[in-house]
């Protein structure tokens, strides 16, 4: 018997707890807390513990498949990668390179989605490249790249547990990102003040110091109010407004109307609580402000985050510790992947297609001219496949067909593509409309790093071998680059893959696998020697000042009506992770929440006649669902919830594909429903 530890990074949440694989004769069978990790301590949540539980079960994909007679047969992998490659060449002859896009993957790897965004750019010559940033925190990106001129964290994990204040919106963290919420409550019982506002009663809300309920869609007018009341008295930072910010006196004129009493109508927000929760957060030395996609899915989601940057600005508190504007991602590499460039508009190391300079250094190294216009989103992608614009996807390890929203829309339009292309761990709803299944490796199986929420290059390494003929992503990716006649693909591992990386994206250019292995690392870290920044914006914005940009409340794209009359919002719970993928193949996960619900309040039921674990309905202007009512005072009159992990009841047949115009990010959070007993 050989038994060994390895010791990697998780693959859900972007918390990026590391762990030790614990493998017996080349099968897992467990997993170990890294007690020295300070992301972790020691500790997991309960599907860290689980995490080894998907990875060798009997449904994953062993080797290439093609469609053949209308049915997906076995292929060998030469078979396989020339049909996408002469698809691909054909498509681009007939229709140019726009008429393609590659989806790149939260779930795989900086190296492998600094390689998907090549491919595009490269080998098939479009920016059309985009991955699930789009459908959770694109709005994060384009919202403070605006106000502070970087699009991430600015602070880092283990800061929550020194803060005064933390202000948490939009974000179940318990159960979502339970070690960051382990944080928060540590910061609680040493004397700070948690201020929850969320629509439901999450595990959170329930022992925070002020528990707020908005109207889902109304979140600008409740910090707008409370910026007018810090402002109004005097607990605004004036000295650090004059020194670090533009724009204070728009922001001021804006607010103006932003009484309590008018915040109140417009979120039902009672304003005693919005007075006490503003003069909290202000007073506090330090005051953190952490949010998740209850903030960012919506049309206007770029618009609230700029608020909440304005809420931190006007106090002073970014550029210090424990204080600034900390989205709380939702994958393990959704981060890395908007660092590694798998965006449309951006570079990797987030430099602009559209700048000539920034242009000319990436054709310098890949030695090809690239194209100089933005690409599209994945989101418009579907819109432009249905009217022939796209004639052809490559995904990489995602799931559109129970992600993305509207998803009789999506399978719409994926049937109007030419040619699908799918890399995937297991079959999913998306691999059945494919042409071609490429069957890849999972975290446990291959080499590379993750960048966790807090900008840490988290190592990952391989534990055993990938079932059957699977393959690592990046050498996928490699095959593909190299049979459509580009060079650079040549990569022996994926060391050099991040090398290559780091030499094209500043915030990059000290990082590499031999140090991420040795020192926990935080872009930037832009030399061999620099030892990263946990704490960005210190002393100024590399913009030179933040902007308070002046932001008005708009209601959400769709109103409830007599035919519809709740809002439906949707989210998670802590057994299950996004499209159940991995996680409801982890037997002790799916044990504890085997099946779909909508939460409904006590209220609601009793006057619908609906009562616990009655079967009901719930439909939308898209599409209907069945499933059981879990009927709760946890949620607001008015409104009811559905976890978006089942496919059995995907509430993505409900929800509403509208935009929000910058970042293209559905809303997600906020659709006219009805509720009846089925």
């Amino acid at each position: 018997m050989h038994a060994e530890h390895v010791l990697t990074t998780c693959p859900y949440c972007g918390t990026g707890c590391r762990f030790y694989l614990q493998v017996v004769d080349g099968r897992l069978v467990g997993v170990v807390p890294c007690k020295t990790d300070e992301i972790s301590q020691g500790r997991l949540c309960i599907k860290g513990y689980n995490a080894h539980a998907f990875v060798q079960h009997p449904d994953r994909l062993t080797h290439p498949m093609v469609r053949e007679d209308g049915q997906l047969r076995k292929a060998s992998w030469d078979e396989a990668l020339d049909k996408v490659v002469s698809e691909i060449k054909r498509i681009t002859a007939e229709h140019g390179p726009d008429s393609v896009i590659v989806l790149a993957s939260a779930k795989c790897t900086n190296e492998e989605n600094y390689l998907f965004q090549k491919l595009a750019r490269a080998a098939i010559g479009t920016n059309n490249v985009d991955h699930c940033a789009r459908l959770c925190h694109a709005s994060t990106v384009a919202g403070l790249l605006m106000s502070f001129g970087s699009g991430a964290m600015t602070n880092t994990i283990p800061e929550f547990e020194h803060a005064d204040c933390v202000l948490v919106t939009g974000s179940n963290t318990l159960e979502a990102h339970p070690l960051i919420g382990a944080r928060i409550l540590r910061a609680q019982d040493k004397g700070a003040k948690i201020v929850v506002v969320d629509p439901r009663d999450t595990p959170l809300s329930r022992i925070a110091y002020s528990s707020i309920r908005q109207k889902p869609g109304t979140d600008i007018a409740w910090i707008n109010g409370m910026i007018k009341i810090i402002i109004d008295e005097g607990l605004h930072d004036e000295e650090f407004i004059k020194d670090h910010t533009s724009g204070f006196e728009d922001l001021k004129r804006i607010i103006q109307p932003y009484t309590p009493e008018r915040v109140e109508e417009i979120t039902s927000i009672h304003k005693e609580r919005l007075i006490d929760a503003a003069r909290t957060y202000a007073r506090a030395e330090r005051a953190m402000i952490a949010y998740a996609m209850g903030v960012t899915q919506h049309t206007n989601g770029t618009n609230i985050v700029r608020a909440l940057a304005n809420l931190a600005m006007v106090t002073g508190n970014v550029g210090r510790e424990s204080t600034g504007v900390n989205p709380l991602r939702g994958q393990c590499n959704v981060q890395g992947a908007c660092d590694a460039g798998g965006l449309p508009d951006l570079f990797p190391g987030y430099q602009r297609v559209e700048d000539v300079d920034a242009r000319k250094k990436f054709e310098t190294a890949w030695g090809k001219p690239l194209p100089p216009n933005k690409g599209t989103t994945l989101t418009c992608a579907f819109k432009d496949a249905l009217i022939g614009k796209i004639k052809a996807m490559i995904i990489f390890g995602e799931n559109p067909m129970l992600s993305d929203p509207d998803i009789a829309h999506v399978e719409e339009a994926i049937n109007e593509l030419e040619f699908l292309a799918v890399t995937e761990i297991f079959p999913t709803a998306t691999t059945k409309l494919a042409h071609v299944v490429l069957a890849g490796a999972c975290y446990a199986e291959k080499d590379g790093t993750f960048t966790s929420t807090d900008r840490a290059i988290r190592p990952v390494h391989k534990a055993v071998d990938p079932p059957g003929e699977a393959r690592p992503d990046w050498q996928i990716a490699c095959e593909l680059g190299r049979r459509l006649g580009a060079s650079g693909f040549d990569f022996p591992s994926p060391s050099e893959i991040m090398d290559e990386m780091a030499r094209l994206a500043p915030p990059y250019g000290g990082i590499s696998h031999a140090r991420a292995d040795e020192e926990v690392l935080r872009w930037p870290c832009p030399s061999k020697d620099h030892k990263g920044t946990p704490v960005l914006h210190v002393g100024g914005f590399k913009i030179g000042k933040g902007v308070l940009v002046p932001v008005d409340h708009a209601p959400p794209a769709e109103q409830t009506s007599e035919e519809y009359p709740f809002i439906l919002t949707t989210g998670r719970n802590l057994f299950q992770f996004h499209t159940g993928t991995m996680t409801r193949r982890s037997p002790k996960l799916e044990r504890e929440a085997p099946e779909p619900y909508v939460e409904v309040n006590t209220t609601d039921a009793k006057r619908l006649g609906i009562s616990d674990g009655d079967r009901v309905r719930v439909s939308s202007r898209r599409g209907e669902i069945s499933l059981k009512a879990r009927v709760t005072g946890w949620i607001m009159p008015g409104v009811i919830f559905i976890p978006f992990h089942y496919a059995e009841a995907a509430v993505n047949r409900l929800t509403n594909p509208a935009l929000d115009p910058v970042a293209k990010i559905p809303e997600f959070k906020v659709c006219a429903a009805q509720l009846e007993k089925a």
